[in-house]
């Protein structure tokens, strides 16, 4: 989105400089993530940003709001409520897409908010690495509040093991190894020692909880970092295991799940701003729009994209039985702006944050981007083609 430095990068890229950058990203936790790395980061100058941190404070707005916690309580499914949930989401995330305005200005237009971890660990190393490997400008940044990447990582020291000791905190995860996402994993045991473990594996012994560690000893289990997707858990009856979420657990909650629910498509309707999509409860339209192909239908209980429907027409609305599960939100047009050697790409940017415990409001710390050439963000839309995928921006600072 800055043609100057778009140019100079396309300029200095070379495929050798891609290659070495896949190999560092390999050999710093022996191993390459499953999804496509981008062969370009993004470069975002302060207009963009100024736009992005506006909209993220007007959305915040909402999630601070001392009534916040009614407002989303329908979020929540009967059967799947968590005991002792805290005051609010330390992990919090926001994806925008990159889009035109009438007047033809660019917007960024929310796609979805999330009350749960992403690649915190991750973008981190890939924003090293692009460092590490392309000349980049010198006043641009993946980070945001002064933050080094030593301050960034000491950050999610404090808020994720705080004074207990590594050991005695985990991640928590649906067969950690098989997940898409591992990588993320890889680099919270790295930096913070901290162990990995399925739900499978949990030990509950009345209300405490443990694991057992490489000699075979119980370790009593003091945070769970949650990375567990209740859409996904639920499918699983063939996991055999002692541990679940809606019992008591003397345990303390590093994202807590119920934060999963109450931040999400659920909280989209209740959203308006400039930067905010329109958006409507399936079950609370009083009269269908007549342009349904500038509309999206959402359900509220899937990720990754499952059971969208981009396409739309009256049929399929007509053919929904559980309306009350499903969100109708107007469709955004990413505009091709990403210069690259084949053509025009779109983009996605997630803006991260943290939400410390003692904190009025959450803080942006960390971003992480996605091109496509595809008619949506994801793999299935940009099979075979290049410059797209999974990257990170660089952010023109103050």
């Amino acid at each position: 989105m800055v043609s100057h430095i778009r140019q100079a990068y396309n300029s200095g890229y070379t495929d050798a400089k891609y290659q070495a950058l896949l190999q560092d990203v390999e050999s710093a936790w022996n191993h390459l993530p499953p999804f496509k790395i981008c062969e370009t980061p993004i470069f975002i100058g302060k207009e963009m940003r100024a736009k992005l941190f506006d909209a993220c404070e007007q959305i915040n707005d909402v999630l601070v709001r001392p009534d916040f916690k009614e407002l989303s309580k329908n979020a929540l499914l009967k059967g799947q409520i968590v005991p002792n949930e805290d005051d609010h989401t330390l992990f919090l995330q926001m994806d925008f897409g990159i889009c035109e305005d009438k007047n033809g200005n660019l917007s960024p237009q929310l796609i979805e908010v999330q009350g749960f971890p992403s690649l915190y660990f991750y973008q981190n190393l890939l924003a090293e690495q692009y460092k590490k490997h392309f000349d980049l400008p010198e006043n641009y940044d993946h980070l945001f509040g002064g933050l080094t990447s030593e301050d960034y990582l000491e950050l999610l020291r404090k808020n994720i093991v705080g004074d207990c000791k590594k050991e005695n905190v985990i991640l928590l995860e649906v067969e950690p190894s098989q997940q898409a996402t591992r990588i993320d994993f890889y680099g919270a045991e790295h930096y913070l020692g901290i162990k990995t473990k399925c739900v499978s594996d949990i030990i509950t012994i009345d209300n405490d909880i443990f694991y057992k560690d490489d000699n075979d000893k119980l370790v009593q289990v003091d945070r769970i970092v949650n990375r567990v997707i209740f859409d996904e858990l639920v499918k699983r009856d063939d996991l055999k295991r002692q541990f679940y979420f809606t019992r008591e657990a003397n345990v303390n909650w590093i994202g807590h799940p119920n934060w999963f629910f109450r931040i999400s498509k659920h909280t989209l309707p209740i959203l308006k701003s400039e930067f905010v999509p329109e958006c409507f409860f399936l079950n609370e339209l009083q009269t269908i729009p007549t342009d349904l192909h500038n509309y999206v239908l959402k359900p509220l209980y899937s990720f990754a994209g499952s059971g969208v429907i981009i396409n739309l027409n009256r049929h399929d609305l007509d053919m929904i039985k559980d309306p009350e599960n499903y969100i109708l939100q107007k469709k955004v047009n990413y505009a091709p702006i990403i210069q690259t050697p084949d053509g025009m790409a779109k983009c996605e940017i997630r803006m991260l944050m943290l939400w410390e415990k003692d904190a009025p409001r959450p803080r942006i710390i960390n971003n992480l981007t996605r091109l496509t050439k595809g008619e949506m963000v994801g793999v299935k839309y940009n099979k075979g083609k290049t410059w797209v995928g999974g990257s990170v921006g660089y952010f023109e600072q103050d």
